[in-house]
């Protein structure tokens, strides 16, 4: 018999199953659920077992994780007679890995807390590939002995694992996070541009960029999407759309400009108004073709 925590997972997404396989593998007893009835299959095949329902997924974990696209998500399996506060057992630990508002975070918090249940917020940032690869970075917020007990779950996820402070907090990393991705997709998709209109050897510019002080994890995880105008989702332009947003208001809430921020955020917006919102958000390149004159 395993000694590790029984596990629910909730969300089995471009991010969700490849993370609750990782699970699977490092030998946690995974209960997973989902909308698309492909993933809990896929689920299943990987060696977790598929749940009908949220409730039915959650009552007899130690550990609920949540990986959904955003805040109405997370609440909608959260709260309600079918959610995951009214059929956890007393004592579980919440871990909401989605990417949400930081207040939503905490008043998550403060609701599970009535019910005996501990929260961490735990969004995570390394996209489609770090979650198959398990060395996303995990920013967390949450009580220090919650963070210190979900610590080896973590590990099984993860290589940069950090909490952040109290409840709220792992959400305003990952809403940084976001703001940093997202300027320096743009600034890639620029610079790409800027180099085929200048006739440069495209793959040569970008390998010798990736060795200086140009180079990133972004340019160096998005560089073959960019040489290959390949779009597929790694991680969506509508979902980081929605992050924009949460940055864009939490900044405003503490007082905080971000003058390029909001520019790159209103590219996402346009990107996404376009009609690709589906596509990776490497996509960006598209919307500075668009403006240079490309027919795309």
């Amino acid at each position: 018999m395993s000694t590790l925590p029984k596990v629910a997972w909730i969300g089995l997404g471009i991010m969700g199953s490849p993370m609750s396989e990782n699970l699977v593998k490092a030998g946690y007893d995974v209960t997973g659920h989902t909308l698309e009835r492909d993933k809990l299959d896929r689920l299943a095949a990987a060696g977790g077992t598929a749940a009908a329902s949220v409730a039915a997924a959650v009552r007899d974990a130690d550990v609920i994780v949540t990986m959904v696209p955003a805040s109405p998500q997370v609440e909608a399996v959260a709260y309600g007679p079918d959610g995951i506060l009214e059929n956890a057992r007393r004592g579980a630990l919440l871990i909401d890995m989605s990417s949400i508002t930081p207040q939503t975070s905490v008043d998550l918090a403060a609701a599970a807390k009535d019910k005996g249940i501990r929260v961490l917020d735990a969004p995570v940032s390394g996209g489609e590939a770090g979650a198959i690869e398990a060395v996303l970075s995990i920013m967390v917020g949450g009580d220090q002995a919650d963070f210190d007990e979900a610590k080896p779950l973590f590990e099984a996820l993860g290589k940069t694992i950090v909490r952040c402070g109290p409840h709220g907090s792992g959400q305003t990393v990952k809403a940084a996070n976001q703001l940093i991705v997202a300027v320096n997709i743009q600034a890639c998709a620029e610079a790409v541009v800027f180099l085929e209109k200048s006739g440069v050897d495209l793959a040569a510019a970008l390998d010798v960029l990736g060795g200086g002080l140009a180079g990133s994890t972004v340019l160096a995880r998005k560089k073959d999407n960019f040489l290959n105008r390949d779009f597929q989702p790694g991680f969506r332009i509508d979902l980081h759309h929605k992050d924009m947003g949460i940055v864009t208001d939490a900044a405003r809430t503490v007082g905080a400009v971000l003058p390029v921020g909001a520019v790159v955020a209103q590219l996402v917006a346009g990107l996404r108004a376009q009609g690709d919102g589906g596509l990776d958000h490497s996509a960006l390149l598209r919307a500075v073709e668009r403006l240079s004159g490309a027919q795309v």
